[in-house]
């Protein structure tokens, strides 16, 4: 083999390297614009809402637990939780969504 086809096959391959690389960027993209924005949207949002949070608001954890928000601490909150007004503290992060008094109204409808 001579040096100048040596020299040709590698120039060629040197193109399609490139494009080798382009399905590759596109999967990357849908992955981000799928899957990773809206998550970080999503992450964006709880964090707004943990902050927000104050006495007397109604509370559902991640474990299923309803309750009323009755004392904040940095990183707890004591709830009182129905029928028997009982006294939890969780964790600020425990906290899945506030729920307000037309979510309510309408949860009791059904």
């Amino acid at each position: 083999m001579s040096m100048q086809h040596l020299l040709a096959v590698q120039s060629s391959g040197g193109s399609m390297g490139l494009l080798g690389f382009a399905p590759l960027i596109f999967i990357f993209a849908i992955f981000y614009f799928l899957l990773i924005l809206p998550q970080q949207r999503r992450q964006k949002k709880w964090q707004q809402m943990l902050g927000q949070l104050k006495t007397g608001d109604r509370v559902v954890t991640t474990g299923g637990l309803r309750g009323t928000i009755i004392a904040i601490k940095d990183d707890a909150l004591h709830l009182r939780v129905p029928p028997d007004n009982l006294r939890l503290e969780v964790s600020r992060g425990s906290i899945a969504s506030v729920t307000t008094a037309e979510e309510e109204t309408k949860a009791g409808k059904s």
